[in-house]
C-alpha cells in the first residue's frame, strides 16, 4: 500500500509585504473572489488577476490564501481552488425581460438591479427576444456591470413566427422574419400544412427541449409566396403581433350599439349645433375624431371649441369592447392599410365627425382675443352638427387665395396657431419637422413612388389647437390634485435628452460643418438646437440632423406623474384628441369626468400598468410602420438595380458606409469591400471612412453616386455600391 504525502506546504519568498501592502492584497482578494463567486479560482488564477500588487512569486499568494481560509475569511475548496463567503449572497435570481442584442448574447432586464445582465446565447435555455425569465447572477464584470445565465423561462414573449418556408427532403425549417428569432424552426412533415418551398407562413412553435438546437412548430396558416405584397404585408401584421380581424363577439357588441341619440342625453351636454363647426383630414380619412367651433363673442373676443369624438360614451370601461381597445391600444398606420383599435362601426360611424350628421363630443371650449391669449377655458360633453368636411390641401387653399367658403374663419384661426406656435416656441419648444413619406401605389399594392408628406399651415393650424386642448386637459387635472392624494392621471411625458447623446449629436453637427455644442443642462438648449434646424433647413443634411436630434432625445411616453413634456416645453401634457385611435386618450377622457363628477377612479398602480402597456404597444406599433414603409422603399428599389442614383452618406461603421438616396428616401448600405480601387477602414474618433493608400476620406454629409446591386425583400436591405 502506497504511503500518503505529507501536504506540501509554501515556502515563503525572502522579501515580505509590509503590513500596509497585506492589507490591500486581502481586500482585492476578497474583491476578486466576490467578483467570480460562481466558480472557486486557483492560487496561480488569483495571483495573475489581481493588477497592481506585486510579489515574488505565487507561493507567496498561497501562504496569504491559506492564512485568510484559516480565519475563515475565503472558502478553501479542493484542489488548491478558493471562493468568496458571500457567494449565497450575491449568488441571487432576478426575474427579467430578455432583450436579444446579437446571436451571441443578450441583456436580461431586471427590476431591482442598476445594470442589465449580459448573458450568452448558450446560457439563455433557449429564451428569446421579450421572454421572461429569471436570471443569477453568475460574475460581476467591469464597471459593476453583470453576467448571468437563465435558469428558467417564466414566460414566452410569442409562440407564433412569420418566416419562409426551407424544405429538406419531406421535413422543413421556417427561417423567421424577426431578426431577434436567430433560431430556425424544425416543421416535421405531418405538420407542413401542405406549404411548398418559399411560401411565407405563420408557423406555431409547439416544443422546444432543452437538448434540442431547433424549436419544433407546426404551419398554422399559409399567407402567400415571399415578395408576394399581400403575403409580405400580413407577414409584418403577424410579426409584430397585430391583428387586423376583430373577434365575432367584439363586432356583435358594437353592432347593438344604438345610433340614435336622445333628448335626455342632449339635455346632459352643451349644444353646439347651431355653432359654425367643421373638420380639417387628409382627403382620405375616414374617422374624423376632431372638430373645431368656432365664433366672435359681443365683447370682440373669439370662441373656439376643440371637439373630440366622444368615443368613453360608446365604449364602457370593462366591457369586451373596452378591453379589445386596450389589448391593441393604438391603430397603426402600415403603408397600404390601417390596423384599428376600434371596430369600423365605431371608428368610421359612430364616433366619427361626419359632417352633417349631429354627433356626440368631449369638448374643450376657449375664449382667446386677437393676440392669442386664453382668457377663459370651459372643458365638459357636447353635442356638435358639422357643416364642412375640409381636406388638408382644401384648408389651406382657403389660406392661400383668401377664397372659398370659410376662407375669413379659417385664415383667422391661421393667424391664431401662428401666434400660438411663436409663443411655444419663445417657451422654449423645439421644431422638429422631420420627413414622412407616402407611397404611390398600383392597384395590386405595388410603389410606383415615393414622395415625401409635405406639412403646410392646414396642418399646423389642426395640430396647434390640438395641442392647445391636450395642455388644458393636463393642466386642469393637475390642478384638481393639488392637495389630494390617489388623483392619477394620464400624462405624455418627455424628459431631458441624455447628455451622451447630446455630445453625439454635435460630434455629428460638426462633421457637417455647425460647431455647436449640447448639454442637458444648458439653460439655452432648446434654442441652440432650433438653431442647428433652422440652418440645416433646405440642405441635404437636414434629415439626416433631424433624425440624429430626435435619436438624442428621451422617448415621449406615457406616465400617471407629469414631469412635462420638454419637447412642447409645457408643464403639463396629456393627450386628449384622439381616442378613436388612442387608448390612452379614452383614459384621460374617462379620469376627466371622474374628476369634474367626483366620480370613483382606478388606483394609482391600475393607472400605472395601463400607461406602460400603452407606451409599449405604441413602439410596437411605430415599429410595424417602419418595417412597411421599409419594406415598400426596398421593393421600389428592387425594380431599378444596376441604375445609378445620387445620394447622401448618412452612416459610417465597420461594416460599411449607409447612403440615403434622395429621390427614394431609402437607405442602403455599400460595404467597404466592395470598395476595390483602395482598402478603406473606418476611423470612428473621427466619424470618417479612410482609404490606406490613397487618403481618400468618407465623411457623413457627403454627396455621392451609388448603383443599386441588390434589393433584399425578406430581410429589407438595400445593397449599394458607391461611384468611385
Amino acid at each position: 500500500m502506497a504511503k500518503k504525502l505529507p501536504k506540501k506546504t509554501a515556502k515563503p519568498s525572502r522579501k515580505q509585504p509590509n503590513k500596509e501592502s497585506l492589507k490591500k492584497i486581502v481586500a482585492c482578494i476578497l474583491d476578486l473572489l466576490d467578483d467570480h463567486f460562481s466558480a472557486p479560482l486557483s492560487s496561480r488564477q488569483i495571483f495573475k488577476n489581481i493588477a497592481g500588487i506585486r510579489l515574488a512569486n505565487v507561493n507567496d499568494f498561497r501562504i496569504i490564501l491559506e492564512k485568510m481560509a484559516d480565519q475563515n475569511l475565503i472558502l478553501r475548496t479542493d484542489e488548491d481552488r478558493y471562493a468568496s463567503k458571500n457567494q449565497h449572497k450575491v449568488a441571487k435570481s432576478y426575474e427579467g425581460k430578455v432583450d436579444m442584442v446579437s446571436r451571441d448574447y443578450a441583456y436580461i432586464i431586471c427590476q431591482g438591479l442598476e445594470k442589465d445582465v449580459w448573458v450568452y446565447s448558450n446560457n439563455l435555455l433557449h429564451a428569446l427576444d421579450g421572454d421572461i425569465v429569471r436570471v443569477e447572477i453568475t460574475k460581476k464584470r467591469d464597471r459593476g456591470n453583470l453576467e448571468g445565465r437563465v435558469v428558467e423561462v417564466i414566460s414566452r414573449a410569442r409562440t407564433e413566427f412569420v418566416g419562409r418556408l426551407e424544405l429538406v427532403g419531406s421535413v422543413g425549417f421556417v427561417v423567421a422574419d424577426l431578426r431577434k428569432m436567430h433560431q430556425d424552426i424544425f416543421i416535421p412533415s405531418q405538420n407542413l400544412l401542405n406549404a411548398q418551398k418559399n411560401d411565407k407562413v405563420l408557423v406555431e412553435v409547439i416544443s422546444w427541449d432543452e437538448s434540442e438546437k431547433n424549436p419544433v412548430g407546426n404551419i398554422v396558416k399559409i399567407l402567400g409566396k415571399t415578395g408576394d405584397h399581400n403575403a409580405e404585408m400580413h407577414s409584418i401584421i403577424y410579426e409584430f403581433g397585430l391583428s387586423t380581424e376583430f373577434p365575432a363577439k367584439i363586432l356583435a357588441q358594437a353592432a347593438e350599439i344604438s345610433e340614435g341619440i336622445t333628448e335626455e342625453e342632449i339635455a346632459k351636454r352643451r349644444d353646439f349645433r347651431k355653432i359654425l363647426t367643421f373638420t380639417i383630414d387628409p382627403h382620405d380619412a375616414k374617422d374624423f375624431d376632431d372638430a373645431i367651433s368656432f365664433r366672435i363673442l359681443p365683447n370682440q373676443n373669439y370662441e373656439i371649441g376643440i371637439h373630440i369624438a366622444d368615443v368613453t360614451h360608446y365604449v364602457r370601461e370593462g366591457s369586451a369592447l373596452d378591453t379589445e381597445a386596450y389589448k391593441r391600444a393604438t391603430s397603426v398606420y402600415l403603408v397600404d392599410r390601417v390596423v384599428p383599435m376600434l371596430p369600423e362601426r365605431l371608428s368610421n360611424e359612430l364616433c366619427s365627425l361626419r359632417p352633417n350628421e349631429d354627433k356626440l363630443t368631449f369638448s374643450v371650449v376657449l375664449e382667446m382675443n386677437q393676440q392669442a391669449q386664453i382668457l377663459d377655458t370651459w372643458i365638459g360633453r357636447t353635442i356638435i352638427h358639422s357643416q364642412r368636411r375640409f381636406s388638408y390641401e382644401e384648408a389651406q387653399e382657403r389660406i392661400e387665395t383668401h377664397k372659398g367658403d370659410l376662407a375669413e374663419e379659417i385664415t383667422l384661426l391661421n393667424n391664431l396657431a401662428h401666434s400660438l406656435t411663436k409663443q411655444r416656441f419663445k417657451n422654449g419648444a423645439i421644431g422638429f419637422e422631420t420627413i414622412e413619406v407616402k407611397f404611390l401605389l398600383e392597384s395590386n399594392g405595388s410603389p410606383i413612388k415615393v414622395v415625401p408628406k409635405v406639412r403646410k399651415d392646414a396642418h399646423r393650424l389642426i395640430e396647434e389647437f390640438m395641442l392647445l386642448a391636450n395642455k388644458a386637459i393636463a393642466e386642469y387635472v393637475y390642478n384638481h390634485q393639488q392637495g389630494r392624494d390617489n388623483n392619477p392621471m394620464v400624462y405624455r411625458i418627455h424628459d431631458l435628452p441624455d447628455n451622451d447623446k447630446l455630445q453625439n449629436l454635435s460630434n455629428y453637427a460638426r462633421k457637417f460643418g455647425y460647431e455647436t455644442r449640447f448639454s442637458a443642462d444648458m439653460d439655452n438648449l432648446a434654442d441652440r438646437l432650433n438653431d442647428l434646424i433652422k440652418a440645416c433647413e433646405g440642405k441635404p443634411e437636414q434629415n439626416i440632423l433631424q433624425q440624429l436630434a430626435i435619436r438624442s432625445m428621451a422617448k415621449a411616453k406615457y406616465s400617471p406623474e407629469t414631469i412635462g413634456h420638454f419637447g412642447l416645453s409645457f408643464s403639463h401634457y396629456s393627450h386628449f384628441t384622439s381616442p378613436i385611435r388612442r387608448y390612452p386618450d379614452m383614459m384621460a377622457h374617462r379620469l376627466i369626468w371622474a374628476y369634474m363628477h367626483h366620480l370613483s377612479r382606478p388606483p394609482l398602480k391600475h393607472i400605472e400598468a395601463q400607461c406602460k402597456h400603452t407606451s409599449e404597444m405604441e413602439k410596437r406599433a411605430s415599429d410595424a410602420e417602419r418595417a412597411s414603409i421599409k419594406y415598400k422603399q426596398v421593393e421600389l428599389m428592387s425594380r431599378h438595380k444596376g441604375e445609378i442614383f445620387k445620394g447622401i452618406i448618412t452612416g459610417l461603421t465597420e461594416r460599411g458606409i449607409y447612403v440615403e438616396i434622395t429621390e427614394t428616401l431609402c437607405e442602403g448600405m455599400c460595404r467597404l469591400s466592395e470598395l476595390t480601387h483602395d482598402y478603406y477602414s473606418f476611423d470612428q474618433s473621427r466619424l470618417q471612412v479612410v482609404g490606406s493608400n490613397s487618403g481618400h476620406i468618407f465623411n457623413l454629409g457627403d454627396l455621392v453616386e451609388v448603383e443599386v446591386l441588390e434589393a433584399n425583400l425578406e430581410k429589407r436591405t438595400l445593397d449599394l455600391r458607391i461611384l468611385e
